[in-house]
């Protein structure tokens, strides 16, 4: 998705610039690569800096109740200090990494309804302007997908995600921000939760998984949310349905381990949807759009085409609204 516009803050005459992203999807932690094309104006132009922005639509908590704004969680300048004649017509190539815990935006090819961009700053004769958006489309690591795979033929499916502002308490998470993937629970264990939070935290060394169950409530307990953290290489050659199972048995059982022995906040009791996170915020409803989930693997299928439509839009307002 490539939008064209004129610099307006520069005036009429000025270059405009067009940034086209290779279409491949990209990985956490990998490489993205593209190409920023300018077209002189009317008249030569200094170009200071050309900036990539990577923006990520996400949802916040707060007293007020719940609100969604756009984050820049990357920036990258990746060219500049020359001059751009009139008419000229000059592409500038880049390869920018992105950060380890970058959000998963599709699996198996579906959207999960999470927003990502990469916006783009021209710098010309001390005048700024975010002269291009677009669609950032992120796959998961190896790891994910084996974790996700695990988790469908578990029998659990794909409900929502959303990407919440905040920090999970006893983790090494470096945004200001966190994936969180909801699910829907195996047959086996719908009698015992209502669903299960996953948020995956990428690093060079691997992942942290935080699981968290919201736990029904019995005839004589209320409910409430367990949690509990798990780390994995991103190589670990395991049996990933056997290690996911033993997983969900100890969150949905409640035992006080926390995998590898790493700390983690504690099994608070909540009401449904809280989070033991340090930002202390309830769990809304998640800007993600629910996504039918195979017996064979999450993210397989839609529900008679209108999920995905609706994804697209959700999608294509904010990259509108944005432009």
């Amino acid at each position: 998705m490539v939008f064209k516009r004129l610099l307006g803050s520069l005036g009429v005459g000025a270059p405009t610039v067009d940034t086209v992203l290779d279409p491949a999807p990209v990985l956490p932690g990998g490489a993205l690569s593209g190409q920023v094309h300018l077209k002189g104006g009317q008249a030569d132009f200094a170009i200071e800096h050309i900036t990539l922005d990577l923006v990520a639509r996400v949802e916040a908590e707060h007293e007020e109740g719940e609100s969604e704004g756009v984050v820049v969680f990357d920036r990258f300048t990746v060219g500049g200090g020359f001059r751009l004649a009139a008419e000229e017509a000059r592409s500038v190539p880049f390869t920018v990494v992105l950060p380890w815990e970058t959000p998963v935006t599709e699996l198996y090819g579906q959207p999960l309804g999470i927003v990502l961009g990469v916006r783009t700053e021209l710098a010309v004769a001390g005048a700024k302007d975010k002269g291009d958006l677009d669609q950032l489309t992120v796959g998961p690591l190896p790891a994910q997908e084996a974790i996700l795979e695990a988790l469908g033929q578990l029998g659990f499916g794909f409900k929502s995600a959303d990407l919440e502002y905040g920090h999970i308490g006893g983790t090494g998470q470096q945004l200001p921000f966190y994936q969180e993937i909801e699910l829907t629970p195996a047959p086996q264990h719908a009698h015992q939760v209502n669903e299960i939070e996953l948020t995956f935290l990428a690093g060079p060394a691997g992942l942290e998984v935080v699981l968290e169950a919201d736990k029904r409530g019995g005839l004589f307990s209320s409910g409430h949310d367990a949690l509990t953290r798990f780390t994995v290489g991103h190589h670990d050659n395991r049996d990933w349905t056997a290690e996911v199972d033993g997983w969900i048995r100890q969150i949905v059982e409640h035992r006080s381990a926390y995998g590898h022995g790493a700390p983690f906040a504690d099994h608070g009791h909540h009401g449904h949807g809280e989070h033991h996170h340090d930002d202390n915020h309830r769990s809304g409803p998640g800007m993600g759009t629910a996504i039918a989930a195979g017996a064979a693997g999450l993210a397989v299928g839609v529900v008679g085409g209108m999920v995905a439509a609706e994804v697209v839009d959700e999608v294509g307002d904010f990259f509108e609204s944005e432009d």
